[in-house]
């Protein structure tokens, strides 16, 4: 196995020093994700690239083609890649001995197409790389099928890299998903409902380089927590895995109350967003994160328009990022399309306590003021001390007042496992077993419930144990006492 990693264009045009330390911290972090792929992967950096090579002579095809496929998998979604390559290294030898290598690997592919050889070259060599290009494409051009060469645009482009005695073929070229490597930017704290918009908001930060902490507002629903945990856990695991982050849940029932008693109905939307706004600047200051991010757009709903943003940011001195600021809401859902958080978002339990019949739209300042001040600050108070702060890898922790669950590592006869995984991870790696196996997504477990035997023992399964075991406890805590966790040693 042999990847050649290209780091973001913008890492390779900052000052030496800079670029230095972003390379140094995408390897870092590539080294800690591949190091769950399995023993033996090596990743090497130098000043422009990252190369993640292992030895395959003692796998079977079947579970070498596993492991580039997860590993692939992480190169596609860990920030600070610009691209990367899979390729294929032989001993370089004459003109002839490149071009039989590059057919013995290409000559299936060219089939119908245009196409060109694209060399480079490091050493001290007999040929040019030009020569190389002209010796390779036209024997290609000869014993292949192809639709002829195309210099300026052609459908497949055979890519070459030769490095002093060592021949690189290019078996496949991918995009990367670009950015800074995660951990190069300060940590900030994101403020996520689990919609479109939040989710969104919270992958660009990822993207970035920053290190994103989550802060989950309960305004009533577990089964809206429940879902919060889940696409947090979701976005971490697939684009920030290199850096363990806290997910944070601050009770505001009370302070839902106390905003329908005592503030007009005009300004509820602007104050319960102030009052967030406090709360998670003091948690953010209390673990020195100096930002906080959210998920607004100008004018989408009543209070985001400018006004109102500018009222709400004046209640605290922290730094406010907003991703999605000048973004369409159709934008938005395209992003999460492609990221994967749409399912999550379309699914995703809402709840509202607080809905004004005729928002204000200019939010003044004095009014504001005058509605807070009927405000009872304690119950803000409380709230913000009786958050619950935990490690994302943490999420399964079972609440003290939720019943526990049977977690087994085999299966008793007769059982069946709902694999919850989301599609694309369950596409990576299927479940083999000998018992019944339901593909049931997470995001459509409850409304597949009624189509259960009730007589049947079933047992939850995703990869790390952490969603299954929350939906189990949480099932159990409604009655439901013939679902338990499956999780394989």
């Amino acid at each position: 196995m042999h990847f050649i990693v290209k780091v973001f264009p913008e890492i390779i045009i900052k000052s030496p020093p800079v670029r230095k330390r972003f390379i140094k911290q995408l390897r870092d972090n590539l080294r800690a994700l591949v190091s769950q792929v399995g023993p033996g992967i090596r990743v090497d950096r130098d000043w422009e690239k990252i190369e993640i090579t292992a030895a395959d002579d003692q796998l079977s095809a079947e579970d070498l083609a596993v492991r580039e496929a997860r590993v692939a998998e992480i190169l596609a979604h860990t920030p600070g890649i610009g691209s990367y390559l899979k390729v294929l290294e032989f001993p370089l030898g004459d003109l002839h001995n490149i071009f039989e290598t590059t057919f013995a690997c290409w000559r299936d592919r060219l089939a119908g197409k245009t196409f060109c050889v694209r060399a480079k070259r490091s050493g001290t060599h007999e040929f040019t790389s030009h020569e190389v290009e002209r010796y390779v494409g036209g024997g290609l051009a000869q014993h292949t099928e192809n639709a002829g060469v195309e210099l300026r645009k052609p459908e497949v482009t055979v890519r070459l890299e030769i490095k002093n005695d060592r021949l690189f073929v290019v078996s496949s070229q991918n995009p990367g998903l670009g950015g800074y490597p995660l951990g190069s930017q300060e940590s900030v704290l994101s403020l996520i409902s689990g919609g479109f918009d939040s989710t969104v908001s919270t992958y660009l930060t990822m993207k970035r380089g920053i290190r994103t902490h989550f802060c989950f507002f309960n305004l009533g629903g577990r089964q809206h927590e429940l879902g919060v945990k889940e696409v947090s856990y979701y976005l971490w695991h697939k684009y920030g895995a290199s850096h363990p982050v806290k997910f944070v849940t601050v009770p505001f029932e009370g302070v839902v109350s106390e905003i329908l008693r005592h503030v007009d109905n005009a300004y509820m939307g602007v104050v319960l967003k102030r009052m967030m706004m406090r709360a998670a600047s003091q948690v953010a200051e209390e673990f020195k994160w100096p930002a906080l991010v959210t998920g607004e757009s100008v004018a989408q709903v009543s209070s985001q328009t400018l006004p109102n943003l500018s009222v709400i940011d004046r209640v605290t001195d922290a730094l406010v990022l907003r991703p999605l600021i000048t973004m369409d809401k159709g934008e938005i859902i395209d992003v999460s399309r492609k990221i994967g958080t749409e399912t999550f978002a379309a699914s995703m339990p809402e709840y509202c306590g607080v809905i004004s019949v005729k928002p204000t739209t200019r939010a003044r300042m004095d009014k504001v003021v005058a509605a807070e001040e009927k405000f009872d600050f304690s119950v803000l108070e409380q709230a913000v001390a009786e958050r619950a702060v935990v490690d994302v890898r943490d999420l399964d922790a079972t609440p003290d007042d939720v019943p526990a669950v049977e977690v087994v590592s085999e299966l008793p006869e007769g059982a069946a496992v709902i694999d919850i995984r989301h599609p694309d991870e369950e596409a990576l790696k299927p479940l083999q077993l000998a018992a019944d196996v339901l593909k049931i997504p997470f995001y459509t477990l409850n409304n597949a419930l009624a189509q259960l035997e009730p007589e049947k023992r079933y047992y939850l399964y995703c990869e790390k144990g952490i969603m299954s075991q929350l939906h189990a406890s949480h099932l159990a805590d409604d009655g439901l006492t013939h679902i338990g966790v499956y999780r394989p040693e």
